[in-house]
């Protein structure tokens, strides 16, 4: 039966990119990379190892792939960042509305097993893990300093760390110890960051 499954899926050898993506992310945040082998990923995709050899030169150009796949999506959520702002009536308005559009983001089951994964695999994998964190959390930095200068906020840089940190803590504490997440309330977390942050480096009154 397996081996039927297997040649239903080499025609399509293109196709078959996607099975492997899923099988190979599956295992990868289960087992672990040492824990995880080629004829793992190969079985639970439902294709032979060559057909993965065809996609992925090794097990680490494959592990490479899932870990660097959240760089794509991390484009989508940073072209949100600056029209969040630009389009509220005022700016605690969109920074609430950014706080929690970040926590949605982040705070996520499949985004804190994959971080705990990258940390886990830094030692191994250096460039990797730095190549992550500038296409990841990086990438997000620089959009809210980008979001925050059109704003006119003080030292922008700054600030979209603080913003960062202050809105993210909390979940990312307790999500890296898979501590469950569902007992937080998201709107209390992202008002009270906003709070926090505006205190710091909102308007000025006069």
């Amino acid at each position: 039966m397996a081996q039927a499954s297997v040649e239903r899926r080499r025609p399509g050898r293109l196709a078959s990119s996607g099975p492997i993506r899923e099988a190979a992310a599956k295992l990868f945040l289960e087992k672990g990379y040492q824990g995880t082998s080629m004829d793992d990923v190969a079985a639970a995709a439902g294709v032979s190892k060559q057909t993965i050899y065809t996609h992925f030169a090794s097990k680490e150009e494959l592990f490479s792939d899932l870990v660097l796949a959240n760089a794509a999506r991390v484009e989508d959520f940073a072209a949100t960042i600056g029209p969040t702002l630009a389009g509220a009536d005022n700016l605690e308005a969109g920074m609430r509305e950014l706080a929690r559009r970040y926590l949605g983001f982040v705070a996520r089951p499949d985004v804190l097993r994959l971080r705990r994964l990258i940390i886990g695999e830094a030692g191994r994998f250096p460039a990797l893990a730095r190549e992550y964190y500038e296409r990841v959390p990086g990438r997000v930095y620089e959009a809210l300093a980008a979001a925050f200068a059109e704003q006119h906020l003080d030292d922008p840089q700054t600030a979209a760390q603080h913003f960062a940190w202050l809105t993210l803590g909390v979940p990312l504490d307790r999500g890296m110890f898979e501590t469950p997440l569902q007992e937080l309330d998201v709107d209390q977390l992202a008002d009270a960051a906003v709070r926090v942050f505006l205190s710091a480096y909102g308007p000025r009154s006069s």
